[in-house]
């Protein structure tokens, strides 16, 4: 089992930055991907941006192309999500998400941990 802690939410005006964490623990051995995804009330939960857990693969959801990026420290078994440039249509929770199909895989079912989730409010 693979436990899962994001950190990092908050309230931001537009264009603004946030870098949310999320640490991974117990059998990190059986991840394979990693992957932020996000959520509104009323609507499915979407993938923002992935990567492999030991390679260099990436995957980026179009809206946030050059604005965010992901990115893995391997001695803290974080894995950050470095966002720029918010806006009001990023407002949502925010889900860290791990694995144990390749980084190509993107879909909520594919994932098998999740944290708790954490709030990211952008306001106009």
């Amino acid at each position: 089992q693979v436990q899962l802690q994001e950190s990092g939410g908050g309230l931001v005006q537009t264009g603004g930055s946030l870098r949310l964490a999320c640490v991974a623990s117990g059998r990190t051995f059986t991840i394979a991907t990693v992957a932020w995804f996000r959520q509104v009330p009323g609507k499915e939960r979407d993938v923002v941006a992935a990567r492999s857990w030991t390679g260099s693969h990436v995957y980026y959801t179009d809206s946030v192309k050059d604005r965010f990026t992901i990115s893995r420290d391997s001695a803290k078994n974080t894995v950050y999500l470095q966002m720029n440039n918010l806006k009001p249509e990023d407002t949502a929770t925010y889900y860290c998400a791990a694995g144990p199909f390749g980084p190509h895989r993107t879909s909520a079912g594919n994932f098998n941990s999740w944290g708790q989730g954490t709030q990211v409010t952008v306001s106009s």
